[in-house]
């Protein structure tokens, strides 16, 4: 009874934090400061915090090799422009398109991965890459510069893109240090790239904007990410991919409900077959 209660406490948990990551892109969308300065702020919130659980937890923050360090610090520079995409996509489109073209990231793994671990391309990834695209087709309204949501899938394909080297990068350092030290790393090396976007970009900072971005990186980014990496230990990870997969739908709701964004049919039916196939793609891969 106790090892099930556990179980459904740590679903519950996945949940929590999965809906908090989906909460993040609407959160933003009430502050007016441009993009980068909004990924600026969240990663320096999160950092700060994640710092502050690494030391009371007495994590153990030294890396193996110079390599290492290396190449945490340009992951970090990757995860800055992961963030700038995404929340520049949201910010000229809506959050369901943004959310929606960031799933798509299985369509760059299934190339770039197979050519960095020498792993064979699969017949079955390739298809699944092709009906992804499709599903992009399916999503943007017309080719052309001029429309809002074209510029904002071309962001959230940036986005999408940034965030498969990010998911490869970790796959190297998941298997060699903790999950928060990686984290931290990262979040600070972020951090410490966007930095001079604080004195190179103009914006007027509001109270709200200020709150905004420290709700977006204390809330949905470093207690959320502590809460999943904590709950995922006792999980399969084939369930944490099940939850993980409604992190888009999470934000369309919340998207529908704070800010009544309305999403298009072309966006159900392509945001549809994008999470269908992202997810099948993550679920298979376990």
């Amino acid at each position: 009874m106790h090892i099930r209660e556990s179980f459904n406490k740590n679903i519950l948990y996945l949940h929590i934090a999965v809906m908090l990551f989906g909460l993040a892109g609407v959160a933003a969308q009430f502050v007016e400061i441009p993009a980068v300065l909004v990924a600026l702020g969240r990663v320096i919130c999160s950092s700060i915090l994640l710092f502050v659980i690494a030391v009371l937890k007495k994590d153990r923050l030294k890396l193996d090799s110079k390599r290492d360090y290396i190449m945490i610090v340009l992951t970090g520079a990757v995860m800055g422009a992961h963030w700038t995409t995404f929340f520049q996509s949201i910010q000229v489109s809506t959050v369901a398109i943004g959310t929606i073209t960031f799933s798509t990231f299985p369509l760059f793994l299934t190339f770039i991965e197979p050519v960095l671990f020498h792993e064979k391309l699969k017949k079955q990834s390739i298809v699944s890459a092709i009906v992804l695209f499709i599903g992009v087709l399916i999503t943007i309204p017309e080719f052309s510069m001029a429309n809002h949501t074209t510029i904002g899938i071309i962001w959230g394909m940036l986005s999408s893109f940034t965030y498969a080297i990010l998911t490869l990068a970790n796959r190297y350092f998941s298997a060699r240090y903790a999950a928060r030290t990686v984290c931290l790393y990262e979040q600070g090396s972020a951090a410490v790239v966007l930095l001079p976007a604080l004195f190179l970009v103009e914006a007027s900072w509001r109270i709200q904007d200020a709150a905004g971005v420290a709700f977006v990186g204390f809330v949905c980014t470093a207690f959320a990410h502590s809460l999943y990496v904590s709950a995922q230990k006792s999980v399969r990870a084939q369930t944490a991919g099940i939850v993980s997969g409604m992190e888009t739908v999470y934000g369309i709701v919340y998207a529908l409900l704070f800010l009544g964004e309305i999403p298009s049919i072309r966006e159900l039916v392509g945001g549809a077959v994008i999470l269908s196939v992202a997810m099948y793609s993550s679920l298979r891969s376990e």
